[in-house]
């Protein structure tokens, strides 16, 4: 297969995989062209070889910046910005992982906490509420936990974690 090929078909993958995960396709793509890229590319040239417009680019390279997975560069004399990303696999799932627990994660926890102060005429369907939302409280709690220790760990240890499961 030749390079073209290979980088064209990665990119549509990877925007399919981050569509599947949350993230939009197009962010998606991008992120996958920078992470191929040689050097930091400006908006014009995702532009260009992604075929996007220029709001498309620009709204989802902002997108990609609050993820915390983008950067914007300077080039000595340009008037361009150029844009980034890290290229250290699991820097960036450990980057994902702590946005994501932050957008839907720490939310769903608040929400679960709030609900627990219920009343009602009805016992038995209080109770009932109470028991599944606590239940979802303390398995989402659990994964809260976990992403927490994934986010401030090494790869070692995560892998030695997998191998005893």
């Amino acid at each position: 297969m030749e390079y073209l090929e290979a980088k064209n078909k990665f990119i549509q993958a990877w925007g399919t995989l981050g569509s599947n995960w949350g993230i939009n396709k197009v962010m998606a793509q991008i992120h996958a062209l920078l992470l191929l890229a040689t050097e930091p590319l400006s908006a014009e040239e995702i532009m260009e070889e992604l075929q996007m417009s220029r709001g498309n680019v620009n709204m989802n390279l902002r997108a990609l910046m609050d993820w915390g997975i983008v950067k914007k560069e300077f080039k000595i004399g340009e008037r361009r910005e150029y844009f980034s990303t890290g290229k250290d696999v699991w820097d960036l799932a450990k980057q994902v992982s702590k946005e994501r627990r932050r957008r839907e994660i720490e939310p769903i926890l608040k929400m679960l906490g709030d609900v627990q102060v219920v009343n009602g005429e009805n016992k038995k369907e209080v109770d009932e509420f109470k028991k599944v939302t606590g239940d979802l409280f303390d398995f989402s709690l659990k994964v809260d936990n976990t992403i927490d220790k994934f986010t401030k760990s090494d790869q070692n240890w995560f892998f030695k974690l997998l191998l005893k499961i």
